[in-house]
């Protein structure tokens, strides 16, 4: 259960984003694609970030921890490929990882 509140958190945050101007993050028809780009970024941080956190952990001690932002902002810009889903760089692709972080955490905090 508490699975699916997170999706559905982080589907309110890509719409969230969307309806902010200058944050770089649209979704062109709302709640569908919202949900299968959250259900996208659960199965691309669960396989393809822990491989990208082993092979660049010495970057990440040598930031003290800062690295896994940029980390976060990658896995997050490659849903930028998912059709209807738009993310104009980099910047944007950080500031929704960042937006998407705080959203868990707090359906984290709330659900325990």
């Amino acid at each position: 259960m508490k699975l699916i509140i997170k999706m559905f958190a982080v589907a309110g945050v890509f719409l969230l984003l969307s309806s902010i101007d200058g944050v770089g993050v649209s979704v062109d028809s709302f709640f569908p694609t919202a949900v299968i780009a959250a259900i996208l970024l659960g199965i691309l941080s669960l396989i393809i970030k822990p491989v990208i956190s082993f092979f660049s952990f010495p970057i990440t001690i040598l930031t003290l921890g800062l690295f896994t932002f940029v980390i976060n902002a990658l896995i997050f810009w490659m849903l930028g490929f998912l059709d209807g889903f738009y993310i104009d760089g980099f910047v944007a692709a950080l500031l929704g990882s960042l937006f998407v972080s705080v959203a868990v955490w707090l359906v984290d905090f709330f659900l325990d």
